[in-house]
């Protein structure tokens, strides 16, 4: 019981503090639908009650890095805006699939016309699904709520601000909560491993178990997108891959609730029904004609393990176990993210029961009458100095600023080269370190980040336009080769193998660097 416990808790815990980011995201964009676009901008900025809906829905969902739980909060505004089910449930299923950073990734790690067919079938999916929701049930969609306007100037900041506290002491929140609960729920019926061959190539039924994991599963854009092209190059099922990517990037348990609870039960679960079973349709019609040529396929994967009990049966030291697992799995700008959140959630408590009467949103937004008076006696005599920007202005500042963070957060996230270099190295001793101590776990925590500095490495070459030469890439490839098999030989905790294949890793990483180091590769190399 103690294993199922402390599995539970460490598989939740990670699955919250990577979502962390993309869960302030969606908090502060509900924040601004709220208060600066209002109910009527924000059904005007989906294209209000016309065929334009799903289009925008599409568009504004590829551009949010929102996450399938950062969505929900987004989702409730929306809901409340009076804008139609299926679009509702389309941006929904948009978000989470397309994220900048995640596609310019998976397009160096697979085929690029892989990745353009899977974009391409979920693209139709959110399509024919948004259609047919609303076909079935034309009035799913409420009277917009009426929202007192958001005055301008400081007190606009400071509403919005407040907002982002409530969006996160909301109920939106607590169907975040149910998808933690979903992760942990799926740890504790599926044992350490269960899944490392649970997506053969010749296997009819992987698609399936995809689908039956990916419903209670969260997975973030990112470890999607490595968990897809991680099957690709092990020649695994690619019907369970795109499963996987659809029903596992967008849907979780407590967007399924939040679905349930607002639209009756017969609508949710013919609606879900029908999606998986048109992913499912599309998994196996892709499946034969997508496998990569010339790829010897892998009898196992180690992709589904975060789906899994993190600990083999008879662990001890669980405690102290899944404290280390949570701590290592930080990354620096999760932690700041959960850092935020914690404070919105903090300040909105205080809200919440400090203030039942709304008196400090009262405060930022009831003198709106008064102000505009003011502003208007102010122009005429010539007075005024603040300008007053109108919704449609702000909305297209709010659409080139997501294009503009995308951008940015693509570099920020592929540092140049140099760096990568640097964090390789420095990776590459530690690993080193742990392999000559036979430490298997520190040696398991390793090989993924160096693997994943690995793929860096050629996105930001490629941003960078500074693509790698093909002598480099061939370098990186053996490199990336000689790691993999060390880690099936840290898994089964052979000393003989692991030794063998730390020399032949260490032995490919300083060709790496080398050629790396190259300002000039011989042309008899680039041609191979």
């Amino acid at each position: 019981m103690d294993l199922l416990f402390w599995g539970a808790i460490v598989r939740m815990s990670q699955a919250a503090v990577a979502a962390c980011p993309t869960i302030v995201v969606g908090w502060i964009v509900a924040a601004v639908f709220e208060r600066i676009l209002g109910r009527e901008g924000t059904l005007k900025l989906f294209g209000g009650h016309t065929w334009r809906q799903l289009p925008y829905a599409w568009l504004l969902g590829m551009l949010l890095p929102v996450c399938s739980l950062g969505v929900i909060p987004v989702m409730v505004q929306m809901r409340k805006s009076g804008i139609a089910g299926g679009t509702i449930l389309a941006f929904g299923l948009t978000a989470p699939l397309f994220n900048p950073i995640s596609v310019l990734y998976g397009l160096t790690l697979s085929d690029p016309v892989a990745i353009f067919v899977f974009c391409m079938c979920s693209l139709t999916i959110v399509t024919v699904m948004g259609l047919l929701w609303d076909r079935m049930f034309p009035s799913n969609w409420i009277q917009p709520e009426l929202l007192p306007k958001t005055p301008f100037g400081i007190r606009r900041v400071g509403a919005v601000a407040l907002s982002v506290c409530q969006q996160a002491f909301s109920t939106s929140t607590l169907y975040i909560l149910v998808a933690l609960v979903g992760v942990g729920l799926l740890s504790m019926f599926l044992p350490a491993g269960f899944l490392q061959k649970a997506a053969g190539k010749d296997d009819m039924t992987a698609p399936l178990t995809m689908a039956a994991v990916a419903t209670l599963a969260y997975i973030t854009p990112m470890v999607a997108i490595v968990q897809i092209a991680s099957m690709f190059q092990h020649g695994n099922s690619i019907g369970a891959a795109f499963t996987l990517l659809v029903l596992g990037t967008g849907v979780n348990l407590g967007l399924i609730a939040w679905t349930f609870l607002n639209y009756k039960a017969r609508p949710a679960i013919a609606w879900f029904g029908f999606l998986i079973l048109l992913v499912l349709a599309l998994a196996y019609c892709i499946d034969r004609p997508l496998r990569p040529k010339g790829v010897e396929p892998a009898d196992h994967t180690h992709a589904f393990d975060v789906y899994c009990n993190p600990f083999p049966s008879g662990g001890f030291g669980l405690m102290e176990s899944s404290w280390r697992m949570i701590r290592d799995s930080w990354k620096s700008e999760e932690l700041i993210a959960a850092v935020a959140a914690f404070f919105f959630l903090v300040v909105g408590a205080l809200n919440y029961y400090g203030d039942r009467n709304g008196r400090w949103m009262g405060y930022l937004i009831g003198s709106t009458d008064r102000e505009s008076n003011e502003l208007a006696t102010a122009s005429a005599i010539g007075l005024r100095r603040d300008i007053i920007l109108p919704k449609s202005v702000i909305a297209a500042s709010c659409f080139l600023g997501l294009i503009a963070a995308s951008v940015v957060a693509c570099f920020l996230y592929y540092p140049p080269r140099s760096e990568i270099r640097k964090e390789m190295v420095m990776n590459h001793v530690d690993l080193m370190v742990d392999c000559a101590q036979y430490d298997w776990e520190k040696i398991m925590y390793w090989i993924p980040i160096q693997e994943d500095w690995a793929h860096k490495m050629e996105v930001s070459a490629y941003l960078r336009r500074q693509p790698l030469t093909r002598f480099q890439r061939m370098k990186l490839q053996v490199f990336m080769s000689k790691l993999e098999l060390l880690e099936h030989a840290a898994e089964d905790h052979e000393k003989a193998e692991v030794d063998l294949w730390k020399k032949e890793m260490n032995r490919a990483f300083q060709r790496l660097k080398n050629a790396l180091d190259l300002d000039v590769v011989p042309a008899a190399l680039t041609s191979l």
